[in-house]
């Protein structure tokens, strides 16, 4: 009896790895390692073509129960909730697109990168700076600026600009590119 409870124990013991390495995929949630094989296809475009005004109410993504309330990327097929405004949106206009040059690190599931420091302001990894989009302030409060793994995707819509997602978290948001760090 007493060498059977010891190989329970053992099998207990080395099943808990396996069981927290899962991640958070399971059940429509978002982040818990999941990568996107692709970066957004471009928003639909949308006649006159006019400006997008700055958004004025704060808008809720949460479009499944426990989907957080931030720009995001469902697992199931790499759906990019959230990035739909088009090319004219007035918050993500830059008046001097690359005016720092363009970032040559890599893009895509294949070029994941740990953040080194900084905060929202001014990140940095591998000696490449960047900045979030003060529109998207809101959506990265909870990133680690000294150790969370995000990717890089080149933004189909809104010349200049990034979009970094974070590994952990499944959201992502618009990062301007600041040269060597």
């Amino acid at each position: 009896m007493k060498r059977l409870i010891e190989v329970f124990a053992v099998l207990l013991i080395c099943s808990v790895p396996a069981l927290a390495q899962r991640g958070e995929n399971r059940g429509g949630r978002v982040g818990g390692g999941h990568i996107p094989a692709h970066g957004p296809a471009p928003a639909p475009r949308v006649r006159g073509g006019g400006a997008v005004a700055p958004r004025s109410a704060p808008r809720d993504f949460r479009d499944e129960p426990g989907h957080p309330n931030a720009p995001h990327v469902h697992p199931e097929g790499d759906r990019w909730v959230g990035h739909d405004s088009g090319r004219n949106d007035s918050n993500y206009h830059l008046d001097r697109a690359w005016e720092h040059g363009r970032f040559r690190g890599g893009f895509g599931p294949r070029h994941t990168f740990r953040i080194e420091g900084g905060n929202r302001e001014r990140f940095w990894f591998g000696g490449f700076a960047f900045q979030v989009a003060a529109s998207d302030y809101p959506f990265c409060d909870d990133w680690l600026w000294d150790s969370d793994q995000i990717v890089i995707y080149e933004d189909p819509d809104h010349v200049g600009w990034y979009l970094a997602y974070n590994v952990r978290l499944g959201t992502y948001v618009h990062v301007l590119y600041l040269g060597p760090s």
